[in-house]
């Protein structure tokens, strides 16, 4: 019997191309299940559009994509379906339905996902299934008051957080963060990192995240969630250090291309002009 696979995601040369411009130019990397990838670059890069990529929002002119051990590139809309619904995405400003109820907004991804669990019930039930999950992702992001509100009776991060629980109410093993903290204070932001954190390391989830702020990326690569303490902990410099156990690895994008791939260490320690843009300045 086979196992699951030994990579989610995987990138063989892809190439993508808007006219002249290149989106995304030969771009190889591979995510096993656990890792993150904090994707940093100036605008334009390609950041984005690599998330789009993944999923299979764009169609690449070059190259494999390969979801979940089974090839994207290759694949119609119909046949795409299967997968994207094992992935959770955040896009940029959250994308609530600001005529939704919180609850609502939550529940949508499992009321829309044509499953064998949906199909082996009836709809009644699968209803209160549904209702039950979105309060307990709601719950995960320390959110379950607001249950019956609407969005516009939220701040700023609290939309960012509901927008994070309709993500992850169908426990996909790969989540898609698109600028998660952008427009937010940093206490804010940083609490948007702490449930981030929090979903990957109770879950052992996979996260792309593409961010315009380092210090996003120092959270993830410098703390775990304790389930114990419900908190975050500090990981030891050692496991930072060991390229083999650090599950956090930085990758830098200019004009669609990788053009750094490393740990944080690596990241502060790289002489490359551009890519000591996106690591934190000294002093």
């Amino acid at each position: 019997m086979s196992g699951a696979p030994s990579t989610i995601l995987e990138f063989k040369g892809v190439g993508l191309r808007y006219e002249e411009t290149w989106a995304l130019r030969n771009v190889s990397f591979s995510v096993r299940p656990g890792e993150t990838r904090i994707i940093l670059g100036a605008a334009g890069s390609g950041k984005t559009t690599l998330l789009k990529a993944v999923i299979g929002l764009v169609e690449v002119d070059t190259g494999k994509i390969e979801l979940f051990g089974e090839e994207v590139t290759s694949r119609n809309e119909h046949e795409l379906y299967p997968l994207r619904s094992r992935a959770g995405i955040l896009f940029q400003e959250g994308g609530l339905f600001d005529s939704l109820s919180v609850g609502d907004n939550v529940q949508y991804p499992l009321l829309n996902q044509q499953t064998s669990d949906r199909r082996s019930m009836d709809e009644g039930a699968f209803e209160a299934e549904a209702d039950k999950r979105a309060r307990e992702a709601l719950k995960f992001v320390e959110l379950e008051q607001t249950f019956d509100k609407v969005p516009s009776e939220l701040s700023g991060g609290m939309r960012r957080r509901v927008a994070i629980a309709r993500a992850i109410v169908t426990e996909p093993p790969l989540m898609l963060y698109d600028s998660p903290t952008a427009g937010l204070d940093p206490i804010t932001a940083n609490t948007i990192m702490a449930v981030i954190a929090k979903e990957r390391d109770t879950r052992n989830t996979t996260s792309l995240i593409v961010t315009h702020r380092y210090q996003d990326g120092e959270l993830m690569a410098n703390f775990r969630y304790n389930p114990e303490g419900e908190d975050l902990v500090r990981v030891s410099e050692e496991e930072q250090k060991d390229t083999q156990r650090n599950r956090t690895k930085f990758m830098v994008m200019k004009g669609g291309e990788i053009v750094f791939v490393g740990t944080r260490e690596q990241l502060e320690s790289c002489d490359d002009e551009y890519v000591k843009r996106f690591a934190r300045p000294e002093g």
